[in-house]
């Protein structure tokens, strides 16, 4: 994908939400653009920022509160690692949004596609990993869209299809 990355980890979401909760907005705009569940390692060349490395985070400890992200800030894609649940399906489905998997292991890769850090905040008070990082990224990925705008959820269709075959082999191997 090409355009406008914000990674948010859970810290950040919780202090979007809660800003939104007190009619507050947040520094950044998130309608339209990707949200990356990732911890970066940052470098400071001088006044400008450089990533190390950007891999993705675990996104099952989002999905307690992802959807209501969704629902409030409309982001056009959530990027992340090993799937996401029910709840999130759901909303990428009411709201317009997908969910990308990227693959885990690969912080040096995605990196190469990120261009620019255009921006930072919460630094201070959340610390590198947990705070907003704003990027221009070309070509950044592979991703696999794991949930589509319509519902589907390719992580828990699989799951689904496993423990399936399992319950099968299961009951062959009892009978």
């Amino acid at each position: 994908m090409t355009g406008t990355v914000i990674t948010a980890r859970d810290e950040a979401h919780l202090k979007a939400l809660e800003l939104h909760g007190k009619g507050e907005s947040p520094p950044v705009e998130f309608k339209g653009n990707a949200v990356f569940h990732c911890g970066p390692i940052m470098k400071k060349d001088g006044e400008a920022w450089r990533v190390v490395a950007a891999g993705p985070t675990t996104s099952a400890r989002m999905e307690i509160f992802q959807d209501e992200f969704i629902e409030v800030y409309r982001p056009a894609v959530i990027i992340g690692k090993g799937g996401m649940g029910a709840r999130t399906s759901k909303a990428c489905q009411e709201y317009g949004c997908v969910y990308g998997a990227f693959t885990g292991g690969a912080a040096l890769l995605a990196a190469q596609g990120i261009k620019k850090v255009r921006d930072v905040f919460w630094l201070e008070e959340l610390g590198m990993p947990e705070c907003l990082w704003v990027y221009d990224v070309e070509d950044f990925g592979p991703m696999i869209v794991t949930i589509d705008a319509h519902g589907g959820n390719l992580t828990a269709d699989v799951g689904a299809k496993i423990m399936e075959r399992r319950d099968r082999l299961i009951e062959e191997m009892e009978g």
